[in-house]
């Protein structure tokens, strides 16, 4: 290593920026693991942003020409030195290469596109699509057209620690074209196709990690067979801290064929609790119980107090081996007696009853599971039941802790006592049960063909495509375990595709009144088979006859239209019901309120000057909680909507802070000022449940910290 860093000391002379890039590779060695998942962390992926005015200094790749099939060279990079008009009036830009600073070139900035590295340095802002408003006064949910490494970024400005429930769909990585690495697809074939996917989706669960409520929130990954085995090992790295468990799903009843393999059925489902997360338990159909081997009857479940399983003897636990009296007249508990002394097997007789002992079948001396003043206490709450009689014999059953909540949570109904003491209840619907499913899931309503391929073609998105969209049920049951009581809990999905976790979460909101809300975020990228054609015909990504057709303003934004209006995209109702849980015509729809953002790129010092208000607006309100009126314009100086407020003209504070004080609901305070002593002063007068937030230092540091983080 030492001769290492000699000849990069004497390279950083010739070539710094060629230095800089070998001694982020020799430290990214240097630093590996010596156990655990060790894989290649590829150059950081760069993202085209089609659209985006070229500046000078920007990155950028130079285009293949209009009705070309290929893409342009990822490795050939170029910066924007100047820009010129031709005589015909057409803009030239010059160019440096980045690889090499003496090679130089010449072309038109229309056949320039932008790039954005996870090294550099971004601004975002968020540009308004369209908007849906059925829900009153429910907060927003969003849609963020962006590749969503940036929006995880900028989420970090509006949602840092905020997130209770993180849920992802990302590529499976078949080999099929099915997801990208720096602008290419990954083939199957690739010799590094799996470190491509590990580095892919390490970035992203590193800012992940820091949206998510570090106090109880949870990550849900679903994954199949390719790297179930590797995305594992890659989250018990990333969250050392949580508690890691996996699920099998059966999504496909009919079974995806493998060439000499056995038909795949299932998929596997990750959950990362972080906190004091738990799975919930919630109200669940028969097929659920059903898959545990457990039979419900729609009454709580009595056990038998004596002991069976390991530990079960009596010199286990001495103390439990006491005898219970029974008077057979009832039968109910006459009185128990103390624990006998080692040695002594027999019970002393007590007038007109039966001394029952823990006696395994046997023959052999077994215990009670209670000890005998655990035992009294619990009686007392009706929890011991006498059966039996004196020919067969007594026996003394129980109910479980496990048991006795679900009495006290009110899921089963106490309708009074029995002549032995224990509580008697109202049968439930035997169909439905209240529990925490076990760890291989076969239900009918996640198979993913039915409820989500052809929900979506033939009800929703008549006639539209979209490959392998997960069951709208399943996503449903997924998020229910974990937000069933959190009526205002912030949903994430970073690979959001069709926006089947929106639509969950709109189905979850509408059972039980709730105002939770999601966030979804997806490209525009056009299929492989589309793109080919596009091409053909001259299209470039950036082109309207190009972005329509990609995912986002092709199925994600259409898909959330049609479930909140209860329409098709071609304004008829939606046909159909929705099934299980919550079952209604489609065509209601929901009452909900839904944003369509698009992520921006924009210069700091436009920023800070206020020049780019208009698109950083978005993201004071989302962080605000997304609710009521946006402020978008701030040329009186100050304003204040439903949750937040906007100064800018310190002048005016003293009539800013009486706005705030005195409209009820407000959250946070944007405050427009480099100077720390007016800051701090306008702090002070603020009322304590306003958190203030200095503009735009907090927004510039954020973007800026998090660039240096993932050049790491």
């Amino acid at each position: 290593m030492s001769r290492l860093n000699d000849l990069l000391r004497q390279l950083e002379t010739s070539n710094p920026a060629l230095a800089k890039d070998l001694r982020r590779e020799v430290d990214a060695l240097s630093n590996r693991r010596a156990f655990g998942l060790n894989f290649e962390r590829h150059v950081p992926e760069a993202v085209e942003l089609p659209g985006r005015t070229v500046r000078r200094g920007d990155k950028v790749r130079i285009l293949p020409p209009r009705g070309s099939n290929t893409n342009a060279d990822e490795r050939q990079l170029w910066r924007v030195m100047s820009t010129r008009r031709d005589s015909e009036g057409a803009c030239l830009a010059s160019l440096e290469s980045l690889a090499d600073g003496d090679k130089t070139a010449e072309a038109l900035v229309d056949d320039l596109v932008v790039v954005a590295e996870f090294r550099d340095p971004i601004y975002p802002g968020l540009v308004s699509t369209g908007k849906i408003e059925r829900g009153g006064e429910k907060p927003y949910h969003v849609v963020i057209n962006a590749e969503n490494y940036h929006a995880l970024q900028t989420l970090l400005f509006t949602h840092r620690a905020k997130v209770d429930v993180i849920y992802i769909d990302p590529p499976y990585n078949t080999g099929a074209k099915d997801w990208k690495y720096n602008n290419d697809y990954v083939e199957g074939e690739d010799l590094y196709r799996h470190s491509k996917w590990l580095a892919f989706m390490e970035r992203r669960f590193k800012l992940a990690k820091d949206l998510l409520n570090p106090e109880s929130s949870v990550l849900i990954v679903t994954i199949d067979e390719k790297e179930y085995l590797r995305l594992g090992l890659l989250l018990e790295q990333v969250f050392p801290e949580a508690e890691i468990q996996m699920v099998s799903s059966q999504i496909n009843p009919a079974a995806s064929a493998r060439a000499g393999s056995f038909g795949r059925v299932d998929e596997y489902i990750y959950f990362v609790r972080i906190g004091s997360a738990v799975a919930e338990r919630v109200q669940l159909s028969r097929e659920w119980v059903s898959a545990r081997g457990r039979t419900h009857t729609g009454l709580p479940r009595w056990d038998m107090l004596r002991r069976s399983g390991g530990g079960a003897r009596r010199q286990d636990s001495p103390g439990g081996f006491y005898p219970i009296y029974v008077d057979p007249s009832g039968p109910r508990i006459a009185a128990v007696g103390d624990p006998l002394p080692p040695g002594v097997s027999e019970a002393p007789e007590l007038a007109g009853s039966i001394a029952v002992l823990p006696l395994r079948q046997d023959g052999t001396e077994g215990r009670w599971m209670w000890s005998k003043p655990e035992f009294e206490r619990r009686q007392a709450q009706g929890r011991v039941r006498i059966s039996g009689d004196e020919r067969r014999g007594f026996v003394v059953s129980i109910l479980k802790d496990g048991e006795y909540a679900k009495i006290t949570d009110g899921e089963f109904t106490v309708t009074g006592t029995a002549a032995d003491g224990s509580l008697q209840f109202e049968r439930g619907d035997v169909n439905l049960v209240r529990a925490i499913p076990g760890t291989q899931w076969r239900i009918a309503s996640h198979d993913s063909t039915q409820y989500g391929s052809r929900l979506l073609r033939s009800a929703i998105l008549p006639g539209r495509e979209f490959p392998f969209p997960k069951s709208l049920y399943a996503v449903e049951d997924v998020l229910r375990f974990f937000i069933a009581g959190r009526l205002e809990a912030v949903i994430v999905d970073f690979f959001a595709g069709s926006g089947t976790t929106g639509h969950a979460v709109m189905r979850l909101n509408k059972q039980d009144g709730g105002r939770r809300t999601s966030i979804s975020i997806t490209n525009n990228e056009v299929s492989a088979e589309e793109q080919r054609s596009l091409r053909e015909q001259g299209f470039r990504p950036g082109d309207v006859e190009w972005e329509q057709w990609g995912i986002c303003d092709y199925i994600t934004k259409p898909r959330i239209a049609a479930a909140i209006t209860g329409k098709t995209p071609n304004g008829t109702p939606i046909e159909g019901d929705y099934k299980f849980t919550d079952e209604f015509p489609m065509s209601d729809g929901f009452d909900e309120n839904f944003e369509f953002f698009t992520l921006t790129y924009e210069a700091p010092l436009r920023v800070s000057s206020n020049r780019e208000f208009r698109k950083i607006s978005p993201l004071l309100w989302l962080r605000a909680g997304s609710g009521g009126r946006r402020i978008e314009d701030i040329s009186a100086g100050w304003d204040v909507a439903d949750t937040y407020g906007v100064l800018i003209d310190l002048n005016q504070s003293e009539a800013f802070i009486d706005a705030v004080r005195n409209m009820v609901g407000i959250k946070m305070a944007f405050i427009v000022t480099d100077e720390d002593r007016l800051f701090e002063s306008i702090v002070r007068e603020l009322p304590d449940h306003v958190e203030p937030v200095r503009m735009y230092e907090a927004y510039l540091q954020n973007f800026e910290i998090e660039t240096m983080r993932s050049a790491l």
